[in-house]
């Protein structure tokens, strides 16, 4: 058993020598069910909530037990107490308010506001530790502590480090032989006066070396942290002493490696043989980051391949993505069985995870076997893009159903910078707790060297998270206006953080609202063929406005919410029937996705309602197309109307709504753009007309407003939000994000360097 400080000796020392204590204790949960291998026990003068994050962080070994509080907390490696010793300590605690008003004459003690039980920590000066104060200590029951100079702790009597390892060891049953203790300050001296044999690291306290030096069991090891554990290890025959370390993985050659669900092709079977197509999705977001690989590069791109078997026979798992565009970058593909990915993506990340992100969590549905196969896709991803990088390459981990890369990739390769970018929403931390993974998901995310978000909001929604997980250093924050809308919008806040400091880690934070290819949709409404197709638009409305509705069945998108609005519009203002249509275009959901059919049949109903209630010979009020339409044919339908109604109950950002400006602003024609509160785009898109989907008489007015609003207004809107979607387009989207990576790196790579 190794019972080992933290700070300065387990969490210390190089990449190497921590990645083989980690794998020594490889083997610690397989130990928890039985009695042979190594035990591990973290012994720390931390206060137990400051450790949690080190328990989900991938680098760092599994305890089996856990001495925190200097010794006055003790619990197994799940956080549950070991009752026999806590209920002993806690009856020799007179409580942390009779301490406190024992030694309030004592004008030198600074509190420190953690969170402790069973203990009273101060910062003191080198002189305020008196005889008037010990003997104040002592008449309370309890010991003093001191340690490096200025950290004082008032404990139950009798209660140490050293006192409570002894302790757990009779009540766990383990032979005092068999335990080696580690430590580096005189915080730990308590552990090396039990006789255990010991090991002080490198660097330790000089006074806590001098103490110790004529001990025959502790060994004063030259290698810190780790390294010096290894060494002592050794020393005390716990391990070989000429152990070779493990044999590094393999490096790829990539400096950027893409990891993403999605091949940057669609892989068809034609003939009987495989071959690629451009993707048919219109967002810019993969051309965009293929981008980045068109110069000399080398890079690597990882996303399954849906197969028969996770290893078919002749698959190549490397395959060009386009030699002539991008001659330094391949696809290294994942084979996936057509039931990992069912489970995977279609059942699991869209019936646990989509939920929660977008604040629906009676829709939520949790199943340990489903999270079980996520976390083994996610370790494949991770195991192959370790293989891919180059010596410390930048990886790119994009979205939710990935959420678990990033603490399998930092144990296999520490040496990477890990980014990752969050596609969708970041839902309130009340509601991202709800998931039973939150800890491994959040300990995960905080491996990462930068994480983004679309907004703000999203960020601090994040930083709340991690709040409720684990202590949490703020290291910078920024204003979020003028680019962002602040105050009067529900997603607004006025300060975004830009890092934060958990469990030993600092992670950088950004918002990056993902942009519109701008200058495809240019090219696409210059098209004879497009604009002759708005004209047939145009003519199929008659002279009635067009409001144009285009969104995904998902019950986020508020498609029922928003027919329930013009059902009221209809009622209350009469004077729009004959005058407006609604082009309700809805693409149908994945195949395979049964979570959304009950919404399909109640929006039919719906449709078929209003039509009933309203329509006349020559004019019907909702014009529903079930389908999906090729991208062309989209912004056709932008060109033609005159107002974008984009009312998402909740969205990560929506593009649809920087489409439809883009095209307006392109066949030199205003619009109207109505836009939820709760979509992403509502901070960015200055000029929008927003609206509460939850709040009908809202919805109804915004839509009366949308269709009474003079040219003068409109052709302003319309100009201002076209200069935002211009400015912030999906190219700036990925340059940025990918700057602010590099900036992170060398900022990060300057701190250690000072320190």
């Amino acid at each position: 058993m190794l019972a080992t400080d933290l700070d300065g000796t387990l969490l210390a020392g190089d990449v190497d020598a921590r990645r083989r204590v980690r794998e020594l204790f490889a083997a610690a949960e397989a130990a928890r069910a039985g009695q042979g291998g190594p035990k591990l026990v973290f012994v720390t003068g931390r206060a137990l909530e400051s450790i949690l994050p080190l328990l989900s962080d991938s680098t760092i070994p599994t305890p089996d037990y856990i001495i925190a509080d200097v010794g006055a907390t003790v619990v197994n490696g799940d956080l549950r107490p070991v009752d026999a010793i806590q209920q002993d300590i806690a009856a020799r605690w007179p409580g942390s308010q009779a301490v406190i008003r024992a030694l309030a004459g004592f004008p030198g003690l600074k509190r420190q506001s953690v969170p402790q039980e069973r203990r009273c920590s101060f910062l003191v000066g080198e002189h305020d530790v008196t005889p008037a104060l010990r003997a104040a200590v002592d008449a309370l029951g309890c010991d003093l502590l001191l340690s490096a100079g200025c950290y004082l702790d008032v404990l139950p009597r009798g209660v140490g480090k050293g006192p409570a390892l002894l302790r757990l060891a009779e009540a766990a049953g383990f032979d005092p032989a068999t335990i080696v203790v580690a430590g580096d300050t005189l915080n730990d001296l308590s552990m090396f006066e039990t006789g255990l044999r010991g090991i002080v690291v490198g660097g330790a306290e000089p006074e806590l070396v001098e103490r110790v030096r004529k001990r025959p069991l502790v060994h004063i090891a030259a290698g810190e942290g780790c390294d010096g554990i290894l060494e002592g290890l050794a020393h005390h025959g716990a391990i070989a002493r000429d152990e070779p370390a493990a044999a590094e993985g393999a490096r790829g050659r990539a400096e950027l490696v893409m990891v993403y669900h999605r091949l940057p092709y669609d892989e068809v079977v034609e003939d009987g043989v495989l071959r690629h197509r451009r993707p048919r999705s219109p967002n810019g977001i993969i051309p965009t980051l293929l981008r980045f690989f068109a110069g000399a590069r080398a890079g690597s791109w990882v996303a399954w391949s849906q197969q028969p078997s996770r290893a078919p026979e002749g698959f190549a798992t490397h395959v060009d993505v386009d030699p002539e565009r991008y001659p330094q970058l391949q696809a290294a593909r994942i084979a996936l069985t057509a039931d990992d990915v069912d489970v995977f993506y279609k059942k699991f990340s869209k019936e646990a995870f989509w939920p929660i992100i977008f604040s629906f969590p009676d829709k939520a549905e949790f199943r340990q076997d489903h999270w079980e196969r996520f976390l083994e896709v996610n370790r494949l991803f991770a195991e192959r893009t370790a293989r891919e990088a180059a010596e410390g390459a930048i990886v790119w981990v994009h979205d939710y159903n990935l959420w678990m890369v990033p603490a399998f990739l930092r144990a296999l390769r520490p040496d990477l910078r890990i980014a990752f970018f969050h596609h969708t929403a970041f839902p309130s931390s009340d509601v991202f707790n709800i998931l039973p993974w939150r800890r491994e998901i959040i300990g995960s995310l905080l491996q990462c060297d930068y994480v983004g978000f679309h907004i703000p909001r999203y960020v601090e929604n994040f930083v709340d998270a991690v709040r409720s997980f684990a202590p949490v250093d703020l290291c910078g924050s920024t204003p979020c206006a003028p680019q962002f809308l602040t105050y009067g919008c529900a997603l607004g806040v006025d300060t975004m953080t830009t890092a934060i400091e958990a469990g030993g880690r600092r992670v950088s934070l950004g918002a990056h609202p993902v942009g519109t290819d701008v200058a495809l949709i240019e090219r696409i409404v210059a098209k004879p063929e497009v604009a002759l197709q708005a004209e047939a638009i145009r003519a199929y409305l008659g002279g009635a406005a067009g409001i144009v509705s285009i969104e995904r069945l998902d019950y986020v998108k508020g498609t029922l919410e928003k027919l329930q609005a013009f059902e009221r519009l209809l009622e209350a203002h009469p004077e729009h029937i004959g005058k407006v249509t609604l082009l309700n275009i809805i693409t149908p959901a994945a195949q395979g996705m049964e979570i959304y059919e009950s919404l399909r049949v109640e929006v039919d109903r719906t449709v078929g309602r209003i039509n009933g209630r309203f329509s006349t010979l020559d004019w019907v009020p909702v014009r529903y197309f079930y389908r999906s339409l090729p991208f062309e044919e989209v912004i056709a339908h932008y060109a033609a109307c005159d107002i974008a109604w984009i009312t998402p109950l909740r969205d990560g950002l929506n593009l649809v709504a920087k489409e439809f400006i883009a095209a307006k602003k392109a066949c030199g024609r205003s619009g109207v753009l109505v836009l939820s509160e709760f979509a992403g785009a509502a901070v960015e898109l200055h000029g929008a007309l927003l609206t509460n989907p939850y709040e009908a008489h809202a919805m109804t007015h915004a839509l009366h407003q949308a269709l009474t609003m003079r040219e003068d207004e409109r052709a302003y809107r319309t100009a201002r939000m076209a200069m935002i979607v211009a400015e912030h387009d999906v190219a700036r989207w990925g340059g940025d994000f990918l700057a602010a990576v590099e900036r992170a790196g060398a900022l990060a790579a300057t701190e250690a360097k000072a320190a």
